[in-house]
């Protein structure tokens, strides 16, 4: 492994590494499968010479036992091997899942930079596949190889010549299969980029399908995934008739190198140096290489696939984390947020001070500049300048994932999961009750309206809800996971508003005693809050109560109540 992480060829290792034992046990008998096969034509050229030229009978029935009994070893060893070859590559690339999961979830992030959604499970499905494919075509490479070793060894007893023929003709084949795959390999890791940003691309859509209907986009949106939908199918074109072009160059060329074999032992048995039976060997050799070689051909193919993938996965799995991580463990946090100096993206040396049990609301013109505060809070990314500090200690010196246990920051597009209603509540849960999360948020009452109530399964992204009903529920898991410090980002903007007044009174109580900040625009939220901070111009121009600023401050009037 590099410095910087783990390079494709370190991942192609380390999937057949852990699946060793089923790779070694699959290509033994897979070389069995192989051995016995090449012996079938060695076999029949023996029943000729002993048995069918001298008419002896007893000889045919036990050279005939002899045969019947590769045959149930060759079919036997082929069935298990496959079965344990199968499961080598879907056990490899279960475990890359796996990994690449956990680095997408990893707390530092930066794994997601740049990269759509849909193209991280693109790579995370069909990437993995072709990985974890490579420990299953490894046991055929290696039975391949076995097959041609046998097949040397027994043209070399039935004649030197031929046997040389094979043994110095198979590296060279080997070596132009391996030149004429690496345009493959090229063509092969451009189709699963474009395909992988086609499906990020789709996604996207999908993900915004509505908003696109509401401003009458939908031509727009087709357009661009048409677009990109002709490069992907370009790309998978080329790869194909590169793989295409490749197999039929090595079919050609050991097609030639099979007829060879054959004319050569046509010859010495022409002039007597074999006899019929080696000659009937010899042939049925050499059309039994054609097997192998073919096999060759796929695995080359495969393999080349497979590094292709397996860069793109190491390019995940090295991608650098958005922000390093600290050694401590915060205790208990009491629950105070310090900002010190914080310039990041519109933020601009902001000094602010959240204390500890309070509810705080947050109210700024710019929306970039409340995305801005929610980066810091969650510790997506660092600030430029300055501290943010969690009871006296800077985020940066915590753990970003027992950091994550103290502070959540609940941002306004939070997604629901395929799953019930009540499940997606508890997905965070911590020691506040889930029904104390349901009723402060009003989830309850879309509980009530669902046919299955609490466990009504939601359909993806929580699409079977309004988009009220989504909030409530989202705020509702917000709740549930009960952290020190909480912060709300615009919770209620597509909620009623009685319902969004009914929220704002419960809150407190469910919240008592922790640090509630509420990042909003909301009068009924900002109405409930000990103090209210205005931001403008990244930094902090007013605070007070809700009643006093909406009387004295002219700007915050329109922001909040126009």
């Amino acid at each position: 492994m590099s410095a910087e992480g783990p390079t494709g060829g370190h991942v192609l290792r380390e999937a057949i590494r852990g699946e060793r034992r089923r790779v070694v046990a699959a290509s033994l008998l897979g070389m069995t499968h192989q051995v016995c096969e090449a012996l079938v034509p060695v076999v029949i050229g023996v029943i000729i010479d002993t048995a069918v030229s001298t008419g002896s009978s007893g000889t045919l029935l036990r050279w005939l036992l002899v045969l019947a009994g590769l045959f149930l070893v060759l079919s036997t060893c082929y069935r298990t091997s496959a079965r344990i070859t199968e499961g080598a590559g879907e056990h490899a690339a279960h475990r890359l899942r796996l990994r690449l999961t956990t680095r997408v979830l990893d707390p530092r992030g930066g794994a997601d930079a740049n990269r759509l959604p849909g193209a991280l499970t693109s790579i995370a499905t069909n990437d993995a596949r072709r990985v974890g494919s490579v420990a299953t075509v490894l046991t055929y490479g290696l039975a391949a190889l076995a097959a041609l070793a046998v097949s040397a060894i027994a043209l070399l007893r039935i004649s030197v010549p031929l046997g040389l023929l094979v043994l110095l003709g198979i590296p060279p084949l080997l070596w132009l299969g391996h030149r004429i795959s690496l345009p493959l390999e090229r063509r092969s890791e451009a189709e699963q980029e474009r395909a992988a940003h086609a499906s990020g691309v789709a996604a996207d859509l999908v993900t915004g399908l509505r908003v696109l209907k509401g401003m009458g986009a939908e031509s727009a949106a087709v357009d661009r995934y048409r677009e990109t939908s002709q490069d992907s199918l370009a790309a998978a074109l080329r790869a194909a008739r590169s793989r295409a072009g490749h197999e039929g160059a090595v079919l050609a060329l050991t097609g030639v190198f099979i007829a060879l074999i054959g004319l050569v032992g046509a010859y010495l048995a022409m002039r007597g140096s074999i006899s019929v039976g080696d000659l009937v060997a010899a042939v049925g050799l050499a059309q039994f290489l054609l097997g192998p070689f073919q096999l060759l051909t796929y695995v080359n193919a495969e393999f080349a696939q497979g590094r292709a993938s397996a860069r793109r996965i190491a390019e995940v799995l090295a991608s650098p984390a958005a922000v390093e991580g600290g050694e401590e463990t915060p205790a208990e946090a009491a629950g105070l947020l310090t900002l010190r100096g914080v310039s990041l993206g519109t933020l601009r040396s902001l000094d602010l001070d959240i204390h500890p049990g309070s509810v705080t609301g947050i109210v700024t013109r710019d929306p970039a500049a409340a995305g801005d505060l929610l980066r810091c809070l969650s510790r997506e990314t660092d600030p430029v300048d300055g501290v943010v500090a969690l009871d006296g200690v800077p985020l940066t010196d915590l753990d970003p994932d027992a950091l994550r246990r103290h502070i959540l920051v609940a941002h306004h597009d939070a997604d629901l999961f395929e799953s019930s209603l009540l499940d997606n509540v508890r997905a965070g849960s911590g020691t506040t009750a889930v029904e104390d999360a349901l009723r402060a948020s009003a989830a309850d009452e879309v509980a009530r309206l669902l046919p299955e109530g609490e466990d009504t399964v939601l359909a993806e992204r929580g699409r079977s809800l309004s988009g009220g009903q989504r909030q409530r529920v989202a705020l509702a898991r917000a709740l549930a996971a009960d952290r020190r410090v909480l912060v709300l980002h615009d919770p209620t903007t597509a909620v009623d508003t009685v319902t969004e007044s009914r929220i704002a009174s419960r809150l407190r109580e469910v919240r008592k005693g922790r640090t509630t900040v509420l990042v909003t625009t909301s009068p009924a939220l900002l109405a409930v809050a000990d103090r209210v901070v205005v931001l403008d111009d990244g930094a902090v121009t007013a605070e007070g109560r809700h009643a006093e600023l909406a009387a004295a401050d002219a700007t915050y009037r329109a922001v909040v109540l126009a």
